[in-house]
């Protein structure tokens, strides 16, 4: 059974937010919100993972990730277990850099992000969704979440990315995997032929490059020098894990919320103009990137408690995103929710390079189910990921019918 997150909890006694149980199994919007009322900026107690700050209200999150120059991405942004040590992409991938170098990564590829690229992209995105409801209506019982939510935004990187589309079923295959529930060992083995897969396709593009993505990188120059060859593999994992996993558990879980609340799909359906509100609440709901870690560079303080240079900080995105103070009625998914300033794609210098893209491929997802009357019945029981760093559905079995 998925616990609701609408559902009122005891108040939690033992803090331990690196539990992927809590995530799968448990509450943890309970203990976020205890949290939030006792112990906004909670001292975190070493684990398998290292001590650190957890910040849960809202205005601590916006303001640590509007704080670059206090708060750095360069050391990790994902907590670790501590026998794994530093994070190799530390200070060399776009998500785990800090300016200059950071902007200069992000010059790369903003280009392919921007709204006005994405209206090209938008007939793809279209195509895409269209073609990927034909396939789950020919299965009529399938998985909304590998079957559906995966494939386009996978398919949408994988074009933007230079992967010629007889390829993008092996990757996607590859990648269910890797980001899968299945055992470590498994998904460790899937998401090495993933960077082997990258590393053939950038040699490929350093002898030919196209207008894509991973041409970008091979053929780019910072500081006067070429990319390295890992620095190259690291930012298309980077491109290709964040431009596919937060959209994909985006999507599952907002098809669950409307499930489980067809009210909230039927006034979509008598009023298509709540459909871009309705993405917005979504992606506010789901909040998919469960935690954001930085790391102090000076001494700072918040709400009176002092942070050292070199101590961990990590902001949970889903607590502050039902920030009573911010959000009426913060544990209700409510299309029509307006103001929803989220922070489900971050903020500051680190805000979601693909955030327009990922707003597009959802609404046009739910679009082509609106347009085409399709007709979607839970089939099954959903499962949760047991993930600390995602928020969402591993499995959502549903029947489809057109």
């Amino acid at each position: 059974m998925i616990p609701s997150p609408d559902a009122a909890a005891d108040p939690p006694i033992d803090v331990n937010l690196v539990s992927p149980g809590l995530y799968s199994d448990g509450d943890p919007f309970a203990m976020w919100r205890w949290l939030r009322e006792n112990d906004p900026v909670h001292h975190h107690a070493a684990t398998d993972y290292p001590d650190f700050w957890a910040l849960t209200k809202y205005d601590d999150v916006r303001a640590v990730l509007r704080d670059a120059e206090t708060f750095s991405s360069a050391a990790g942004i994902l907590l670790r277990p501590s026998g794994l040590g530093a994070d190799p992409g530390g200070g060399r991938t776009l998500a785990l850099t800090d300016a200059p170098r950071h902007r200069e990564l992000r010059g790369l590829v903003d280009e392919w992000f921007t709204v006005r690229s994405v209206r090209v992209f938008e007939a793809k995105v279209r195509e895409v969704a269209a073609n990927v409801l034909d396939l789950a209506l020919e299965l009529e019982h399938c998985d909304f979440v590998g079957d559906i939510a995966a494939r386009i935004p996978l398919y949408m990187s994988c074009s933007m990315m230079g992967v010629p589309e007889s390829d993008w079923e092996h990757l996607f295959a590859l990648s269910r995997e890797a980001l899968g529930g299945g055992d470590a060992m498994t998904r460790r083995f899937a998401h090495l032929k993933i960077m082997e897969y990258f590393g053939d396709l950038a040699e490929a593009k350093a002898a030919d490059p196209g207008d894509d993505q991973v041409s970008a990188l091979v053929t780019a120059e910072i500081e006067g020098e070429r990319l390295s060859r890992d620095d190259i593999l690291l930012n298309c994992d980077n491109l290709f894990v964040a431009g596919t996993e937060n959209t994909r558990l985006a999507a599952a879980g907002g098809m669950l919320a409307f499930l489980e609340r067809p009210e909230q799909w039927r006034l979509l359906v008598e009023n298509r103009a709540l459909l871009p509100g309705a993405v917005e609440e979504v992606l506010r709901w789901t909040s998919s990137a469960t935690h954001l870690m930085r790391t102090a560079t000076k001494p700072a303080e918040i709400r009176g408690r002092r942070i050292g240079a070199g101590d961990k900080v990590v902001l949970w995105l889903p607590s502050a995103n039902r920030d009573e103070e911010v959000f009426a009625d913060p544990d209700r998914f409510d299309v029509t929710r307006h103001p929803n300033r989220h922070l489900a794609l971050g903020a500051g210098e680190h805000f979601c390079v693909g955030s327009t893209l990922a707003r597009v491929e959802i609404r046009f997802l739910f679009e082509e189910l609106l347009d085409r009357s399709i007709k979607i019945e839970p089939d099954g029981v959903p499962a949760r990921l047991d993930s600390i760093v995602v928020n969402g559905l591993e499995r959502l079995p549903v029947k489809l019918l057109g």
